[in-house]
Order: structure tokens, then C-alpha cells, then sequence
């Protein structure tokens, strides 16, 4: 799972390097101009893919269809809700960040231009290795730490939040330093807590378990950090918002902590019903 999500730190900083750098270039238009032969070649690559378990051959009376209990169960998981709460908070600080650091930069007298290709520098080497990082770290834990994959994920967010509050009070280009050890630890979680997803959802029900968890995260949380962080800005400034913003981080910390009596036994239900 961690090396599935590495994907979204290293593509969304990549978009703000290579964005910014055409965009300063070539103007913005080619920005979502190049964007596109991207996009082409992955959906013509969909078409090549095979499904992984097309070669698995079951009589269909093996596979009974799941009854709305099961899906009712899901959502009754204790784990499973605080997961997504937590996980709503962290995409609310990642999404923040993301589409107002540039004005953040220039509250702060920096380069926008220059900034957001640090930023997605820093995105980009940060977020890969903390990402794959957690998920080793959590995997490793799991068989002496009951309830490991939440213990890294509400560490990491609390070792962010003073680093992201230092980065507000140190001038630049110092501030880049916390900035990077912000970055990093925010995406320890990344691999952990949607391993924790997997782990407490049936297998028969574990697609509308992400399809849920994924629509909640943006519809509650970066969706909602677009307007609320502007709102605060404009009517305070760009450092009060991003302070509102570590207080995102702290919270979701203390979430992920707070689940952490309920994973082992919620995993070990499913486990027990899945082996059945």
C-alpha cells in the first residue's frame, strides 16, 4: 500500500515543478496543455491491463453476494469511521497546503515561481521516502505494537505539526529546513492508515470500503480547505491560516491515536470471518 500511495506525493510535486517551470516559460496554458499526452497514454494503457484475478476460476455458488449487514457492519466499524476522520483531516492540511502555499510564499516576500519548484522538490524526495518508510516502520511493528499502522500514522502527524509551526516563525531560506521535516513526517501515515482500511473491511464489501473513504477525505477535507483556508486568509492573514492549519495536524494526530484500542480487534474480527 505504501508503494501503491508514493504515487501521490511524487506526481502532485512533480506537477508543481514541472507546472511552474512551463508556466513561467511558456505561459500556463501549456501548463494544462502537457498535462494532457499524459493523461492519453494512461487511459490507452487501461485497456492493456489485465484483471489480476481473471485467471482465478470459482463456481459462482461459492461466492455468495453480500447483504446490506455486511455493508452495515462496515460503517458500524469503529476503527474504520475514526480511520476516515483522521484521514479527512490529513487531506485537508495536504490539500491546503497545496493549492495555497504559493500565497503563503508571497505573504512571506518570496517567489511564488521559485517557491512552489522547492516546495515540489522538497514534495517530492520527503513524500516518497516517509511514504515507503511508513509503511516498513508499520509493517514491522504490527507483531509487537498492537495497533501499529495507527500508532505511525498519529505519530508522524505529531512530530509534523512542530516542524510546521517552526517553518511559519524562521525566515527563509531557513524555513525550507522545517518545511522538509513537515512534509516528511505528514506522509508517514500515507501507506499505514489505508493498510488499516483494507485490514478491517471484508474483502467483499473492501471496494466500497475506499470508494467511501475516498469520497469523504475530498469531499470533507481538501475540498473544504480551498475556501475555509481562504476565508481566514482574507480576513486575517496567510500566517493565521496556516496556523489554523497545524492545528489540522495536531488534530488528526490525536484521531489516529484515539482509534488505536479498536484496530487490533476490528482487524482480528475480520481476519477470523475471512479465514471462516
Amino acid at each position: 500500500m505504501a508503494i501503491f500511495y508514493a504515487a501521490i506525493p511524487v506526481g502532485s510535486a512533480l506537477g508543481y515543478v514541472i507546472g511552474g517551470l512551463v508556466g513561467a516559460h511558456l505561459g500556463w496554458r501549456w501548463a494544462f496543455y502537457l498535462a494532457t499526452p499524459p493523461g492519453l497514454l494512461l487511459g490507452l494503457l487501461c485497456f492493456l491491463q489485465r484483471e489480476p484475478r481473471a485467471g482465478v476460476h470459482r463456481p459462482v455458488q461459492q461466492s455468495p453476494r453480500r447483504s446490506l449487514r455486511d455493508y452495515v457492519r462496515l460503517f458500524r466499524t469503529r476503527s474504520y469511521l475514526i480511520n476516515c476522520i483522521a484521514q479527512t483531516l490529513f487531506t485537508f492540511v495536504t490539500g491546503g497546503l497545496g493549492f495555497w502555499v504559493s500565497a503563503y510564499l508571497r505573504y512571506r516576500n518570496q517567489s511564488p515561481d521559485a517557491g512552489m519548484t522547492i516546495f515540489g522538490l522538497i514534495t517530492v524526495v520527503a513524500g516518497l521516502v516517509s511514504t515507503l518508510l511508513g509503511g516498513v516502520v508499520a509493517d514491522r511493528l504490527r507483531s509487537r505494537l498492537a495497533g501499529s499502522y495507527f500508532w505511525v500514522s498519529g505519530v508522524g502527524m505529531l512530530l509534523a505539526c512542530p516542524f510546521f509551526v517552526a517553518t511559519l516563525y524562521i525566515p527563509f531560506p531557513m524555513a525550507w529546513i522545517p518545511m522538509f521535516f513537515a512534509i516528511f513526517f505528514l506522509f508517514v501515515n500515507t501507506g499505514p492508515s489505508n493498510t488499516a482500511l483494507a485490514n478491517v473491511s471484508l474483502p467483499a464489501v473492501r471496494a466500497t470500503a475506499f470508494a467511501v473513504n475516498i469520497l469523504v477525505v475530498h469531499a470533507l477535507g481538501d475540498v473544504q480547505a480551498f475556501w475555509l483556508l481562504g476565508y481566514i486568509g482574507g480576513h486575517t492573514n496567510m500566517h493565521v491560516a496556516f496556523l489554523f492549519v497545524s492545528g489540522i495536524i495536531f488534530l488528526s494526530g490525536v484521531t489516529w491515536l484515539a482509534g488505536v484500542k479498536y484496530l487490533p480487534a476490528d482487524t482480528a474480527a475480520v481476519e477470523s470471518q475471512t479465514a471462516e
